[in-house]
């Protein structure tokens, strides 16, 4: 069976009727994009924020509608009003939609201004730290093309779907989603950046994550489209950056930090990977990407320095095997560096919750 293609679908949403020209939607213009990949379909619907209620009830339909089409695994609908004018203040209610994962009790991101610095090692050890404390955590792979939770997991099967909700995996006291889970470990992720926000959307909306203490999500290097669609359709309590000590590295952390701060998203802190070597023949301690880069760094932004985990080798060979070190080894010095900084992390977050709890929903533009 051929997955389906963006004309296909695009023929397949003529069956919906434009409410205000009674014309199917396709007639009357208001399929902006059809995106399809691997059966996850993305498409955006043109309005004007006067007519975005209204406009509702078609998403729901289109939704329903794609997703019993044959090789469609998810479908996710959004409104767009390009070049339309100021609205009035009524009108602005109607074209806002609720921030995704209502049901979780705090989302915190964890990032990195570039890759290699073992920024997914960290969030899956805290996640799973942050498990074996007794709380109820997701872990979120929100890097498209580099998703790396199903190799550390050690998971290799599809999530189950009921109806139009995919079941997220449950690894190691935790429920973790990837689109990992759905396509091939070699498969290249050669998608636009539209294409990631919509999977981005549809692995939080349409995944049966339940009630969680906490979300745990490995964001994917740099600062492009994945974490401004994170910052805009949830609400993040916080975001943790993953730094080696070398200033190369501290430069590219910093950019991090100044992205979250400009969405608004207030930074946890600073952890030290990588922050020393000990030789496991004679325990000889080697800095070799130097040390305390980011303690100092975290002291010059302002913000927390939560701890340094070491370069060993059990952690990236627990990693390889699909078991994360603090499962594997808990009484290891990794294991340990990770437990201490996931207590913290939960220390801080907890504080917030209080205000949270009693704070209006917080609602975005979509």
């Amino acid at each position: 069976m051929s997955d389906p293609t963006p004309n296909s679908l695009r023929e397949v949403l003529r069956a919906v009727a434009d409410p205000a020209s009674g014309k199917d939607i396709v007639s009357a213009g208001l399929v902006e994009t059809v995106q399809a990949k691997d059966g996850l379909v993305h498409v955006s619907l043109l309005t004007d924020r006067a007519h975005a209620e209204a406009m509702e009830p078609v998403c729901r339909e289109v939704e329903a509608l794609l997703a019993r089409q044959a090789g469609v695994k998810n479908a996710t609908v959004v409104l767009t009003a390009h070049k339309a004018p100021a609205p009035a203040p009524h009108h602005r209610a109607a074209a806002q939609k609720p921030a995704l994962l209502p049901d979780v009790r705090a989302i915190v991101a964890v990032a990195s201004g570039k890759g290699g610095v073992g920024k997914s090692t960290a969030a899956v050890n805290l996640a799973v730290a942050l498990a074996q404390q007794g709380l109820r955590v997701g872990l979120l792979d929100a890097d498209i093309y580099g998703p790396s939770l199903p190799r550390m997991l050690g998971l290799s099967r599809k999530p189950e779907v009921r109806g139009e909700t995919m079941i997220p995996l449950p690894a190691w006291g935790l429920k973790a989603m990837s689109i990992g889970f759905l396509v091939e470990e070699e498969t290249p992720m050669i998608w636009r950046g539209p294409m990631v926000m919509g999977a981005l959307e549809q692995m939080m909306g349409q995944v049966a994550w339940g009630a969680l203490d906490i979300m745990i999500v490995d964001m994917p290097p740099g600062t492009g489209d994945a974490q401004l669609t994170m910052a805009q359709r949830v609400s993040l309590s916080g975001a943790v950056i993953v730094s080696t000590p070398q200033d190369i590295a501290l430069l590219d952390a910093r950019r991090g930090v100044r992205m979250f701060e400009r969405t608004r998203v207030p930074v946890l802190g600073l952890i030290e990977n990588m922050s020393f070597f000990c030789c496991p023949a004679c325990g000889h301690r080697a800095e070799i990407f130097g040390h305390g880069g980011a303690r100092r760094e975290a002291e010059r932004l302002g913000t927390e320095f939560l701890g340094e985990v070491p370069l060993l080798l059990d952690i990236r060979t627990a990693s390889d095997a699909g078991t994360p070190i603090v499962a594997a080894d808990p009484d290891s010095h990794a294991a340990q560096a990770f437990a201490a900084i996931a207590r913290r992390l939960w220390t801080k977050v907890e504080a917030q919750l209080g205000d949270k709890a009693t704070a209006a929903p917080r609602i975005v533009v979509s």
